[in-house]
């Protein structure tokens, strides 16, 4: 090895030292990052001092929740994150509403964000001067938007019962809010609402979890087993993924969104209605609606769905990595108790993390230690009864020397 006689050579640790500290950042600017990060807004001078010294002292996740206090977090990046998972678009430029409203509430008061797909109860704006929520609009939330009302101070959890009209045992978190409902149960078949569910909160499409083992026994009528003539594409194709689709998504069969297909063709007016007890659709003749009996000329000898009744047969095969809650059924009747299966999956805290982790790291985890970090944040969400904000400030410390 050669003799190091140069200055270069003398100061290059020194360099090289100096430029990895440059990287990481001291703690002020790792404070800036993080409050960046979850905010998209620059801190103030005071809270810049307060969160820098909390990190010198080696509490940099007490740093990340004192930059969750600021206002942008639950404007800006909670309402952007949840905006996709409203619309088949996957458009994060939507109006405010009651899908967007609820997750953000959910993340403010600290709740079982797995509740997010079977809880009853929606947020709303309490002040003064608002227009009252609407199962036929959304102008409630277009007004708060309008007003520019602060999020983390105006939402309130409402009762479904008491604001849609939905009995108990039909609520089911999000799912039944008037936002999902105008996107995913307006005409077609359901389905609809099952896979957009399963993208936004699980992270997984179809294809992903296709599966051409599972009895196909409950694939409805309107599912060509001749696509094109060729059997061989519903056998190698179709099969997989409306053989564990189908099951799931009977849960929704006394939902329709009933709207003015001429006049009103995006459903601005439509609301979200439900077949209760006693309630018979007259092209069924049962509670059943009548999309789910819609092309029964396409192989006439397929399943007629007579009730809700889901059953997840995805609990075994391929299915089965998405970690189903074995304290769970696997069955049940009606959205409420479909969506907790989802929701109590390991996929499902999973997806929360990835989710979480490209909002505040702006990047998809990309190496051993990131995957590490999102392992331990999955962990630690169980830890804290599935509080999101838990997740946030994790992935905001991760990423802090970014």
């Amino acid at each position: 090895m050669a003799p190091v006689n140069t200055p270069m050579q003398r100061l290059l640790p020194l360099l090289l030292l100096l430029a990895a500290c440059s990287a990481q950042g001291g703690s002020r600017e790792q404070a800036q990052r993080i409050h960046d990060r979850l905010t998209g807004v620059p801190a103030d001078a005071a809270t810049l001092d307060a969160m820098a010294a909390l990190i010198s002292d080696g509490n940099a996740q007490a740093a990340a929740e004192l930059a969750m206090s600021d206002d942008a977090f639950y404007d800006v990046t909670l309402r952007r994150m949840a905006a996709a998972w409203t619309n088949r678009e996957q458009n994060l430029f939507v109006s405010l509403n009651d899908y967007i409203a609820t997750v953000v509430g959910m993340v403010r008061d600290d709740r079982d964000f797995r509740e997010l797909l079977y809880g009853d109860y929606l947020y709303v704006a309490d002040a003064s001067g608002l227009p009252a929520y609407s199962v036929s609009d959304n102008r409630h939330y277009e007004e708060v938007e309008a007003r520019g009302l602060n999020l983390q101070q105006v939402l309130t959890p409402r009762p479904q019962t008491s604001l849609n009209g939905l009995p108990a045992e039909a609520v089911a978190g999000v799912i039944t809010s008037r936002a999902a409902a105008q996107s995913f149960f307006i005409a077609g078949t359901n389905r609809a609402m099952f896979r957009f569910t399963l993208m936004s909160q699980l992270c997984r499409d179809l294809e992903q979890v296709s599966d051409t083992t599972r009895t196909p026994d409950r694939i409805r009528q309107d599912v060509s087993r001749s696509p094109g003539g060729d059997s061989r594409v519903y056998l190698n194709n179709c099969v997989g993924c409306h053989a564990g689709m189908d099951p799931l998504a009977q849960a929704f069969a006394y939902y329709n969104f009933s709207y003015d297909r001429d006049n009103d063709p995006l459903g601005a007016n439509g609301r979200l209605t439900y077949n209760a007890t006693g309630q018979l659709d007259a092209a069924t003749g049962s509670r059943v609606v009548a999309k789910y009996h819609i092309n029964s000329n396409s192989f006439a000898p397929g399943y007629i769905t007579p009730d809700d009744r889901w059953d997840n047969y995805w609990r075994a095969g391929r299915g089965s990595l998405l970690g189903w809650d074995p304290r769970l059924p696997g069955h049940g009747n009606g959205a409420r108790s479909m969506g907790q299966e989802l929701a109590h999956s390991e996929a499902f805290a999973q997806c929360q993390v990835e989710k979480v982790f490209t909002n505040v790291c702006l990047r998809d985890p990309v190496n051993s230690g990131d995957r590490s970090a999102i392992s331990a944040m999955v962990a630690n969400f169980a830890a804290n009864g599935f509080s999101l904000k838990t997740v946030f400030a994790d992935a905001a410390v991760h990423c802090m020397g970014d």
